[in-house]
């Protein structure tokens, strides 16, 4: 397992989803939406956080039809990172993110979040999500 705090992202063209996870303890938290298209800014967003939290590691969700077959952005996905390996030098884990949107529309409405609310924040409880799963199967992180 992992030793040290995680950013896990629940990546997309418009929005990018944050969560931070402790492995340690099992615990993932969703942290906050980057709303950018634009790399540099996110990439500005994501520099503070790892200043902020002090990351030790990444953990991205890899979009995956039912079948298995790759995502037609999934090879953004997998593009988002090596960026990331190649800016900050910490290690990467791609995951399956199969189901992670539905497991996050579920833990909202658990929590009473509906409608508008609930849009706002399912990225970064779909992050969330992503990593709940990577602590349970975290595999090799990315070369």
């Amino acid at each position: 397992m992992h030793k040290g705090t995680v950013l896990g992202f629940d990546f997309g063209e418009k929005r990018i989803g944050v969560a931070l996870g402790e492995p340690a303890l099992g615990i993932a938290t969703p942290l906050q939406t980057i709303h950018s298209e634009v790399n540099d800014v996110r990439f500005t967003a994501i520099a503070k956080l790892i200043d902020e939290w002090q990351v030790s590691g990444f953990v991205v969700g890899l979009p995956m039809h039912m079948d298995g077959q790759e995502h037609a952005v999934s090879a953004l996905c997998r593009k988002f990172a090596q960026r990331l390996k190649g800016r900050y030098g910490l290690p990467v884990w791609l995951v399956d993110e199969r189901l992670t949107s539905v497991i996050a529309e579920g833990l909202l409405e658990d929590a009473g979040v509906y409608g508008r609310r609930q849009k706002e924040m399912l990225d970064q409880v779909a992050a969330q999500a992503i990593l709940m799963g990577w602590f349970e199967q975290p595999g090799e992180p990315i070369a």
